[in-house]
């Protein structure tokens, strides 16, 4: 049986506490992660956490360069389940959607678009104009998942963490992984 692997992205819009969770949650899982973050989101990051790049790239299994467009999630024969973008920034969005790609993240999600692999993108930004509206329609059509990190609150959050935890793992549910952290409707 093939490893379940899975891509996480990690793009330079705020919010990237969403991959940061996303990759801990994954870490005693056998789901293998690999991790490309862009320049962008390594200055969010300095921004917005405490943790240093290093923190955040020992939680994948594999680390790639996002300069490195050679690497093994830019191509369609590297099996895997999908990727999840955590956050996804428009300009990551956008470059996505036009297949006019740049960087390895942005690359690693197009090639999902055309192996007819899950994508789905945490979008982080607000408000959106109706090219934003326009583009998330069209990624749509393409096959990605659109899903903005949007609270529920039937779970009655209680902190920021709470609220982080369910919008991870709302999106892993989205690949049938189940971490333990989502309050379900119904269920409590």
């Amino acid at each position: 049986m093939a490893k379940q692997r899975l891509i996480v992205g990690i793009s330079g819009a705020s919010g990237v506490v969403y991959g940061i969770r996303l990759l801990e949650l994954l870490k005693p899982t056998a789901i293998e992660t690999h991790l490309v973050m862009t320049k962008s989101a390594e200055l969010t990051l300095s921004y917005e956490s405490e943790l240093k790049v290093a923190d955040v790239q020992a939680l994948a299994d594999e680390v790639h360069a996002v300069k490195n467009v050679g690497a093994a999630i830019a191509s369609g024969s590297f099996k895997n389940m999908g990727m999840v973008v955590a956050p996804c920034s428009v300009r990551s969005m956008s470059e996505i959607a036009t297949g006019v790609t740049s960087n390895l993240l942005t690359r690693a999600a197009d090639v999902m678009l055309k192996e007819r692999r899950k994508l789905v993108l945490m979008v982080r930004e607000t408000p959106f104009h109706t090219g934003h509206l326009r583009t998330m329609t069209a990624l749509s059509e393409m096959g990605a998942i659109i899903a903005p990190p949007l609270p529920g609150f039937y779970a009655e959050p209680k902190t920021v963490a709470d609220i982080v935890d369910h919008s991870v793992g709302r999106t892993l549910d989205l690949f049938d992984i189940d971490v333990g952290v989502v309050n379900r409707w119904g269920e409590g």
